[in-house]
């Protein structure tokens, strides 16, 4: 809570003095209207003095042709220049609404207790509560050798499979060591990667249209779309496959549940038969939250789509307001971590929005000098991964205590 406050405190710090900022050039503005009003006054008092000198000189004069063809400038010079009037600024400030602050500030979950039956089990996973670090440590750089990387999927404690704008799939260990390379048969790159629950690499091929399973060095085709292209990957924690997909004519978009090649669900629409996602070519990351939501990444949307297991609409998020981040918030990598929050990559910000499972914002990943995030995933222990497509690297990232 203390953090949050601290957070808040610069926060308003920085829009104080951005408003001070616009007051100083409002001050210089207004002083270069008063300059130029003067400078327009004191070229009216010369022309004056000039007039003066001319009729002394008429005066003195024998000559009668110039005191005849003489003209009076009085009329002229009686004009005045017109006033400046000035509005200066003001300051408004907006009623404090309190009840609402508290409840922007975050919320308190409640005391709960509960008796449980304590058995000894060897095999239990470790559920212990995480908290977020203060400052992300980044821990290691992958150099891919990519000229542009856009997946990272986790394999298991040492390694990750990689994709990006080449035929190659490459895994790594967490040294950046080249551990191995899957050549696919295909016209173009990989539309997404991922890893089954047998430790089996998948990937989607956009050209072919089809979604397919590498086992043993052999490649066999799981999913072959009539009409769609397949785009982003999933695996469940059931062991489903969530494919995201577009039409090949009017770009509509869908997320697709298989179970190995049989389609169990198609989430496309909200209760009101309303697209659930935005149309169009732009990739849309996909992931399983711990609580089965289905969390997707909607680009040109700029927003997350969360929906239930049963494919209903439970929230939507479209940005943390920031003075500090000053592109438009547009998603591109999705991951969740063992205590169901959501990160997703802001691709033109160059940073990482942390979420809890119902939307509400918890912080940013901005301090490892992240460049154009794209795919991200999480291992078992917690730790990020991110595809930096432009440069052809992934980071490992540790955000968790």
């Amino acid at each position: 809570m203390s953090k949050q406050g601290e957070q808040w405190h610069r926060e308003i710090d920085i829009v104080v003095n951005k408003m001070k900022t616009e007051i100083s050039e409002m001050k210089v503005k207004h002083r270069d209207l008063l300059k130029k009003h003067l400078d327009e006054i004191k070229q009216t008092q010369a022309l004056i003095k000039h007039t003066l000198l001319a009729i002394e000189e008429l005066k003195k004069s024998t000559e009668v042709s110039p005191t005849i063809e003489y003209s009076s400038n009085i009329r002229e010079f009686s004009k005045l220049p017109p006033k400046l009037k000035v509005t200066l600024p003001t300051f408004i400030p907006k009623p404090l609404d309190h009840e609402k602050l508290y409840n922007l500030f975050g919320q308190i979950t409640p005391l709960s207790t509960a008796t449980e039956e304590n058995v000894l089990s060897l095999n239990q996973p470790n559920t212990s509560v995480k908290t977020l670090l203060d400052e992300p440590e980044l821990v290691a750089t992958i150099q891919t050798g990519y000229e542009k990387v856009t997946n990272v999927t986790y394999l298991n404690e040492d390694c990750v499979w990689t994709s990006g704008f080449t035929k190659d799939i490459k895994c790594f260990n967490m040294k950046g060591a080249l551990l191995h390379t899957v050549k696919i048969k295909s016209e173009q790159r990989p539309s997404d990667i991922a890893v089954d629950s047998d430790g089996n690499l998948l990937f989607s091929d956009g050209k072919s249209r089809t979604v397919n399973k590498v086992k043993n060095g052999q490649t066999e085709e799981l999913i072959r779309l009539q009409g769609w292209v397949p785009g982003k990957l999933c695996v469940t924690s059931n062991g489903d496959l969530l494919v995201t997909m577009i039409s090949g004519n009017d770009y509509q978009f869908k997320v697709v549940r298989y179970s190995g090649s049989t389609e169990k669900q198609t989430i496309q629409f909200d209760d009101e038969g309303k697209s659930l996602y935005s149309g169009n070519k732009n990739i849309k990351y996909i992931i399983e939250n711990r609580n089965h939501d289905i969390c997707v990444a909607d680009y040109e949307a700029g927003a997350v789509v969360v929906v239930n297991q049963n494919g209903k609409l439970r929230w939507r998020f479209i940005g943390h307001p920031s003075v500090t981040k000053k592109n438009p918030f547009k998603p591109f990598g999705i991951t969740t971590d063992s205590q169901s929050r959501i990160l997703t990559a802001d691709f033109h910000n160059h940073c990482i929005h942390i979420l809890d499972q119902d939307g509400q914002f918890l912080r940013y990943i901005d301090n490892c000098d992240l460049e154009y995030p794209c795919g991200l995933c999480v291992d078992n222990n917690d730790n990020l991964f991110v595809s930096e497509i432009y440069n052809g690297n992934v980071k490992k990232i540790k955000f968790l205590r």
